[in-house]
Formats: C-alpha cells, structure tokens, sequence
C-alpha cells in the first residue's frame, strides 16, 4: 500500500506565494520568493533544497516564530481554527538538545512542563512515547549514557509528548553517521505511523527526502522557490531495499532534474 494515501477534506496548512524578507538596517535579504502548496494532516512531507536556500526559515514560519511578508499563510484549516503554536506544533532539530541534568523521562517532559499539562497523564504518555520510540526501559538514564541516535529518539518523543497537530523537523539526523541515519530513516516511518501525526521534514538527502516523505517539497538555492511539489507513490512498508529499485530512482532523478543537477 502506497504512503501517499488520498488527501480527503480541507489542507491543515495551506501556503500561496509566500514570501519572507529579513531587514537589517536598510538592507533586505530575500530569504523565500515564492512558496505554494497544501500540507494536509496525516502527511509525512519532506522538503529538500540546496543549503542556505531558505527551508528552516519556513519551518520558523510554520512554527510561528517568524512571520512572512507576503503571499497567504492558513494553518489549522481554511478558518485557521483554534491552532496555537505552542501547544501544537512539535519541533526536532539535527541536535538532540536534552538537558544534562535531566533524565530522559524529565526532558521529555519538558514541554508538559512549560504547557503546564496535568502531570500524572503527561508521565503516562510520556512512558507510552519512549516506548514508541524504542526507549522502553531508558526512562531513568541520563543523555550521556545514551548514543546518538538513542537521544534523537528521545527528542521525538519531546515534541510528541503535548499532541501537537504538526511536527516540525529540521535536518533531524543529519549529525548520525549513515548506518545509523538509515536506521533512524526506518524507525521514523514506523513512529509516524503508530502517531499518525502530520510531519514536515528538512532534509539535504534527497533519497532521504523520497524514502521518508509521503509528499516531497522541492525547493531552488535562495531565495528560496517552489520548484515542485508532489506525492511519492511508493508501496509501504517501506524497507531499505527499496531504494534499489526503478520507481525509488526515478522520484530521485525527478528531484536532481528540479535542481539542475546532472
């Protein structure tokens, strides 16, 4: 069964040519140009593009922590209804970022925390999130004793614990060495599958980008445009193997065309 499952009713977030100008002094830098597309929920999007060519600058801006300067944003539906920041977006960033001096449970907990989420059901979910995860048993560990890859985990299980609607993810494995980023690429699939959350992920791989994404956002060097924007019908669940085969290559070669790349 294919990932890109039919879309049904209205887009959770809805983008038409935005634009995003940073100022400083007299001088503006056009960080996105031109941005348009549909991220309904469910949707596991991959949004790939040169460096510096403006992708965590529209994670920021799905984030609410910066604004855009043109075009038309909606999030939360066509009546952008009831749709807080704060409370319902989750972000990952490439760094696992865990406070030293907590364990993994309590850093997990830590957006509950600020929320101010009612603290016995925030630990149950929170246990509930490592073992989603594969973290059963590490709850009382401290970041040190776990690997990379181990505290990435943690991480998502952070920005899962107060149900965000949205889940936000920059470049989330790209300080994982490879073997491990494969395996973090799979264990992902299956975390997004049992949550069933909607997730934008930044990515430079762009077999990641097809590998992960139901939908893949294909974006040129800064300032940043849409290049392209369309759904990856491939069979789940995805296994590495798949990257191997004519269907998986072509989606590859579509993006390396969008880019200009030979």
């Amino acid at each position: 069964m294919s990932l890109a499952m039919p879309r049904q009713g209205e887009p959770l977030i809805s983008m038409r040519n935005l634009r995003k100008v940073y100022r400083k002094g007299t001088q503006e830098f056009l960080a996105i140009s031109d941005v348009t597309m549909d991220i309904h929920a469910g949707d596991m999007v991959s949004l790939v593009g040169p460096s510096g060519c403006g992708k965590s600058t529209l994670l920021k801006i799905l984030s609410g922590l910066h604004g855009h300067d043109g075009g038309d944003l909606q999030i939360g539906g066509a009546s952008g209804a009831a749709f807080e920041p704060g409370r319902d977006v989750g972000m990952v960033f490439q760094q696992p970022l865990l406070l030293k001096w907590r364990n993994i449970l309590e850093n997990v907990l830590l957006p509950a925390d600020i929320l101010g989420l009612p603290r016995k059901a925030a630990v149950e979910r929170a246990h509930g999130l490592l073992d989603m995860v594969g973290l059963n048993g590490f709850a009382n560990k401290f970041p040190y004793e776990l690997s990379g890859g181990m505290q990435q985990r943690a991480s998502i299980a952070r920005a899962l614990i107060h149900d965000p609607k949205l889940v936000l993810m920059d470049e989330p494995f790209g300080a994982l060495d490879a073997l491990t980023r494969e395996k973090m690429n799979l264990e992902m699939l299956r975390i997004w599958a049992q949550s069933r959350k909607t997730f934008v992920v930044v990515t430079h791989s762009i077999q990641e980008a097809v590998f992960l994404g139901s939908h893949c956002a294909v974006m040129t060097a800064g300032p940043a445009r849409m290049a392209d924007f369309f759904p990856i019908d491939l069979p789940g669940p995805r296994k590495l193997h798949l990257k191997t085969t004519p269907a998986f290559g072509a989606y590859v070669t579509r993006i390396y065309d969008r880019l200009g790349v030979e």
